[in-house]
């Protein structure tokens, strides 16, 4: 029992889903619907795209990057900038909670001796650079993969849709830096392990597959048969760093939201919330249940996709819960020597609110509310 509360306690997100899918039964009983609601081909894509990233990260190839990054930088401000700029990025193609469970331990190891107020700055615009990059691809979180495998959104809509917003953050990230003091670090002391070839060549040839799937070249049933016949092959205990929980969490919110579909007063209530405003429903949901989840419950019940993706993109700012990788952040810098976690709430909340009011102030004049 100690150890059920304890992971429920830990994995509280999918305990939340478990409980929504179970009580939804309570509305409308189980039935064909409800496999029929299970998406699976956005499971297998994001086992295969997990994996892939966890083995790359396992074999040190992203701590060499950050190290090649900001190895030859001294200055504080500098060294911020750098780190932001790589959460920015990293997270397009590794995910935003890969590129924070990534840099963030790179940030607070690199930042020894410096101020806490310095050091909870670098981590808060590295947090709100990792979701901001994530909406550029859709490969970049699992809710624009979720949109893109369904088939509601193609590749080339995110560049219309997303790209303006992600340049914008960008200039207004690398403005934030400045916020940072201009003193002096050392040297990057980490990432100079050499990869293992053939573990080097194994990921890089999954990776190649897993996008092909992404691409749909080929079915996603496929990548995640070769992805997991590789991984079993040649590196078997990567598969206890797959976060099957993550997997789960999916299942049961799209259980749910098959039930939530089959109950007519709920659905066209939803309905006619998404066919008002809806960029302006899904941020704010997002704010409450967070933006994966968000995304999984109201893209049934509107046709506006591209406003829908948008406004869960966006609704990774504001509340600390409004984006499972802030708090994977703020986890991470809780758990460091002197961590001050009310100064890092405070500068949390008020960096994240000042972004989404200047993004969602571009998106009434671009008339995408």
């Amino acid at each position: 029992m100690k150890r059920l509360v304890a992971f429920c306690k830990k994995e509280i997100v999918f305990t939340v889903a478990l409980c929504a899918a179970l009580l939804s039964f309570l509305m409308v009983p189980p039935g064909l619907h409800t496999l029929q609601g299970i998406d699976t081909t956005t499971l297998l894509m994001l086992f295969s795209l997990m994996t892939v990233v966890a083995g790359l990260r396992a074999i040190g190839l992203f701590d060499r990057l950050g190290a090649a990054m900001t190895g030859r930088i001294r200055s504080l401000r500098g060294l911020t900038l750098a780190l932001v700029m790589a959460c920015f990025f990293l997270a397009m193609v590794a995910t935003n909670d890969v590129a924070l469970i990534t840099l963030v331990p790179f940030t607070l190891l690199l930042m020894r001796g410096a101020a806490s107020r310095d050091v909870i700055l670098a981590v808060v615009l590295e947090t709100i650079a990792a979701n901001l990059g994530s909406m550029v691809t859709p490969i970049g979180n699992p809710q624009n993969l979720y949109l893109y495998s369904s088939g509601q959104l193609a590749l080339m809509d995110f560049p219309r849709l997303t790209w303006p917003y992600a340049l914008v953050s960008l200039l207004l990230l690398t403005a934030g830096t400045r916020l940072i003091s201009s003193g002096r670090v050392e040297a990057a002391a980490g990432g100079t392990r050499a990869i293992p070839c053939k573990q080097g060549w194994l990921y890089g040839v999954l990776g190649v597959i897993a996008l092909l799937a992404v691409a749909k070249v080929i079915p996603a049933w496929l990548a995640a048969l070769c992805v997991l016949a590789g991984v079993v092959a040649l590196d078997r205990p990567i598969l206890r760093q797959i976060d099957f929980v993550l997997l789960g969490t999916f299942v049961c919110f799209f259980v749910f939201v098959a039930s939530i579909k089959e109950c007519a007063p709920i659905r066209t209530w939803l309905e006619g919330l998404m066919a008002q405003l809806p960029l302006v429903v899904s941020l704010l949901t997002s704010q409450v249940i967070s933006n994966v989840p968000a995304c999984l419950l109201l893209s049934p019940f509107t046709t506006n996709t591209g406003a829908l993706m948008l406004g869960v993109n966006l609704g990774g700012l504001g509340t600390l819960v409004a984006s499972l990788a802030s708090l994977i952040s703020f986890k991470l810098y809780g758990a460091a020597e002197d961590a001050k976690k009310g100064s890092f709430m405070l500068w949390f909340t008020l960096l994240n609110l000042v972004m989404l009011v200047i993004l969602v102030g571009m998106a009434c004049l671009l008339d995408a509310i």
